[in-house]
């Protein structure tokens, strides 16, 4: 059993930040059903990630897309027409949530806010991410990742110092703010069904932004330090955490807690740094960090990153720099079986990484239907008869 069995969600969603959160719920057993507008003769219809490249399977379909809706089912309806409103009320009778992404002034126009909703299901619960909230002054504004990045200060602390201003390398906040979606959802459905009634809850791309930067914001709104950026993607104060140079290349290494430089110091032969006056604490060591670099910049050049991953495993944490390749071949990701198998039609099969949220269940392996493909069973289990059917599809409806 997985632990969202049981559970459907109506995911009127789009592109990367919904979607990924709404594969987490997919995942863990929710019937997720994707809310796609139909084809038309002027559109393809569908999620735009559909059509989204550089990268196809052999069937055409986007490897970006199928990225982020494995496990969910496809029905197509058109919210802005009144005859997609009444077939969309239908599903809501039937549903626990309804998970949205889009700009901040949508979701009230598409009728998926509780307001809209709690007349024909009171305990449905509406979760909404958008751009920069759905109120206020820039309710109506389009928003994405690297803009958030931007402006929540994410570009001013990462790369080198001196460098330009750099985004970081991942769509982190779009990735966090789908995952703070998925929370909501789960969340909510906890306290729907604990009290009967459900609720609008909200987040957002800015707010979660803000939210990542966790600490520096405290030490800014408490102590009105202003955190910067760091040599080699040093921590802002705990020493030695950066990376070094070794022999052959890079090695990062964390010693996060006091235990860890007596540690290191023992693995790399140099036992005396540990008790010596300038490196005791990370007070110390942070007051001296350039001097840490270069000793263990020194030593660690004398063997490869292999050799002091060997030396340090289990005692010191350390990592190897790996680029993209190396990182998914790395044995331990197929220790852990991290990488699963789908068999999607006209390809064959195809490897996406597992989540990472795991039981004794497996991770359901089915890949994202096709465009409408269940359209029909799912109107048909809330009764809707075949001639219904039928015009709704000659109608542009479904």
């Amino acid at each position: 059993m997985l632990s969202l069995d049981g559970v459907r969600i109506l995911a009127v969603e789009q592109y990367g930040a919904g979607p990924f959160g709404t594969q987490f719920l997919a995942d863990a057993g929710a019937e997720v059903i994707k809310i796609e507008a139909p084809a038309t003769q002027g559109a393809p219809g569908g999620d735009y990630a559909r059509a989204l490249g550089p990268h196809f399977f052999e069937n055409g379909e986007s490897q970006f897309f199928h990225s982020f809706n494995r496990n969910k089912k496809s029905l197509t309806l058109d919210l802005k027409k009144p005859e997609g409103q009444a077939v969309f009320r239908d599903l809501v009778k039937t549903a626990d949530a309804v998970a949205s992404n889009s700009r901040g002034d949508v979701a009230d126009r598409l009728g998926i806010t509780y307001e809209q909703l709690k007349d024909v299901n009171e305990k449905i619960v509406c979760a909404h991410l958008s751009a920069y909230g759905r109120t206020g002054s820039r309710a109506s504004w389009p928003g994405f990742d690297f803009l958030m990045q931007a402006e929540a200060g994410h570009f001013s602390v990462t790369g080198e110092p001196g460098s330009p201003p750099t985004r970081l390398g991942l769509s982190v906040v779009d990735l966090a703010t789908g995952l703070g979606l998925a929370f909501a959802v789960a969340s909510g459905i906890v306290g729907a069904r604990a009290t009967g009634k459900g609720q609008d809850l909200d987040t957002s791309l800015f707010h979660m932004a803000h939210m990542l930067n966790v600490y520096t914001s405290t030490w800014y709104l408490n102590s009105g330090h202003v955190q910067g950026r760091t040599a080699r993607s040093g921590h802002a104060s705990l020493v030695p955490c950066q990376l070094y140079r070794t022999k052959d290349g890079w090695i990062y290494i964390m010693c996060n807690k006091e235990k860890f430089w007596p540690a290191l110091c023992d693995a790399i032969g140099e036992s005396a740094w540990a008790t010596d006056e300038r490196f005791k604490t990370f007070k110390e060591r942070l007051a001296n960090r350039e001097l840490v670099q270069e000793l263990l910049d020194e030593r660690l050049s004398e063997r490869s990153t292999d050799d002091w991953l060997e030396a340090f495993s289990g005692v010191v944490p350390a990592a190897p720099v790996y680029d993209l390749a190396q990182a998914l071949e790395n044995p331990f990701v197929a220790e852990q079986n991290i990488v699963q198998s789908l068999e999607l039609e006209g390809h064959g099969q195809i490897r996406m990484v597992d989540t990472p949220v795991r039981s004794a269940t497996p991770t359901p392996a089915k890949p994202v239907s096709a465009l409408g493909e269940d359209t029909e069973k799912i109107l048909s289990d809330l009764g809707y008869e075949k001639n219904r059917l039928a015009e709704l599809r000659k109608a542009g409806v479904i």
